[in-house]
């Protein structure tokens, strides 16, 4: 049984001329053309995970907190707000329904306000019923 280890073995750089090596000069006629081609192609890759870093910081900037990780409802001047724990805003939350809701705000006080004006315009509107036809 026998076994190539040429697979294994370093990739060689030849510097002969064609004209010395004869049919091998193809060969390394190949290898040339390779590095080269290699080389004039090597400088997309830092390229593109460049972009793709400046791509992801731009979202993050944009974007700010995704809001993931929420407290437990917490209970305030009659309303129940749950915290995120990575900025710290808060959101009105149902226990009825257990679900947060509305906006998102930094004061308690300015999402009561907003909460409040959404009820006081559903109660000034009566919806109105009209006929299909």
């Amino acid at each position: 049984m026998t076994y190539d280890l040429s697979v294994f073995a370093p990739p060689r750089i030849p510097s002969y001329s064609c004209e010395v090596m004869g049919s091998l000069g193809a060969v390394i006629v190949e290898d040339a053309e390779k590095r080269e081609k290699f080389k004039k192609t090597n400088w997309l890759w830092p390229f593109g995970v460049m972009a793709t870093g400046l791509a992801g910081v731009a979202v993050v900037a944009l974007r700010g907190c995704w809001h993931r990780r929420m407290s437990w409802p917490v209970r305030e001047q009659g309303y129940a707000y749950q915290v995120c724990l990575g900025c710290g805003a808060k959101r009105l939350f149902d226990e009825e329904k257990f679900r947060a809701y509305g906006p998102y705000r930094y004061e308690l006080n300015e999402l009561i306000a907003v909460s409040r004006a959404a009820k006081v315009k559903k109660a000034a509107s009566p919806h109105v019923q009209r006929p299909a036809s």
